[in-house]
């Protein structure tokens, strides 16, 4: 897997020759093209169509956030691996097997979580265990029921709202956490989720842009205009693993300060520059750790991983073979 880079000043994007250059304050830093996947621009940053057209022949992704750290949107290069074979196929999974694919990541969305909190549990954080219970069991039972998206999608909001309920018996208490705010996020721990989805998002475009599947036909989230919903479906399961874990380890250890490197205001709270760094860094560092893929028998990053469920869900759609996205318990 190529690398990424972050730019977190205000400054101007520019080809030189073959390389892309980044001007801030009257100093150039290059970005070599060679082994780039994608560029996140977390400033305001000027950029102009013969650096597009140049990233767009070296097939490189450049997501765009705001000021406040919210997601604003991707250039995306010509898909160079369309297929309208794979996206037939696609539209006919979707149609006639929507609600199988989905229970699979709602499914794989609760095992992650379980793994990640029965670490808690076994380090002394005994007041989770009924949440736990509920999520090996009455989870299990209410998926099993769900028969239309409509009830699958709530299902997957309880078990979220059980997964939540597990935070004030782990963090420390300065990152209390009394609701999921999203637009905009209204306390450091909300700003921390939000800024980590939005990056696991972006990873999950990136690798589905290096497959052959197509970004707009969803299974778990509502296909729809203007946004990459096939991301939100892969990103899903991945969430507990790399986010919240990120996040957990970073309170605990007191890595991240709520005095320190968050800004707040009246209506949202956002990472500092500081703040973004540190987590970013830490993010970067879970994506990049490697462990045994049981089935490849070889050792794979966390980013590789995303990109794998792609290509398990490429191959229910072409061969009709079972999906079951990554299982933190089972390295795969």
């Amino acid at each position: 897997m190529g690398k990424t880079k972050y730019i977190s000043s205000m400054g101007e994007l520019s080809r030189k020759d073959n390389s892309i250059c980044f001007r801030k304050d009257g100093k150039n830093v290059y970005i070599p093209v060679e082994n780039t996947t994608e560029i996140y621009c977390l400033n305001e940053v000027a950029l102009n169509s013969k650096l597009l057209d140049f990233l767009s022949k070296s097939n490189i992704v450049v997501h765009f956030f705001n000021y406040y750290g919210g997601y604003s949107g991707t250039f995306y290069p010509k898909e160079y691996l369309v297929s309208g074979k794979v996206t037939i196929k696609q539209a006919r999974l979707f149609e006639e097997n929507r609600e199988i694919v989905a229970k699979s990541i709602v499914n794989g969305i609760r095992e992650n979580m379980i793994e990640v909190l029965t670490h808690y549990y076994k380090h002394g954080k005994s007041e989770i265990k009924p949440i736990l219970s509920h999520l090996k069991k009455d989870s299990v039972e209410k998926l099993d029921k769900a028969t239309n998206i409509k009830t699958i999608l709530s299902v997957e909001g309880d078990i979220w709202q059980t997964f939540y309920s597990s935070f004030n018996h782990i963090l420390r208490e300065d990152f209390t956490f009394n609701k999921r705010v999203k637009r905009p996020p209204d306390n450091p721990l909300n700003a921390m989720i939000s800024f980590g989805n939005s990056i696991l998002y972006t990873k999950t475009v990136t690798a589905i842009y290096n497959t052959h599947l197509n970004q707009s036909i969803s299974f778990l989230h509502e296909p729809s205009e203007g946004r990459f919903s096939l991301s939100l479906d892969l990103s899903e399961v991945f969430k507990p693993v790399i986010v919240y874990k990120t996040i957990f380890e970073l309170v605990n250890n007191r890595k991240i300060n709520v005095n320190k490197h968050f800004e707040k205001n009246v209506n949202y709270c956002m990472l500092n520059e500081e703040g973004r760094r540190i987590y970013i860094e830490a993010l970067e560092e879970r994506l990049e750790s490697v462990r045994e893929h049981n089935k490849l028998k070889r050792k794979v990053s966390m980013k590789t991983c995303i990109k794998l469920d792609g290509y398990k869900l490429l191959k229910l759609i072409m061969e009709g073979k079972e999906f079951k996205p990554y299982s933190l318990k089972d390295g795969m």
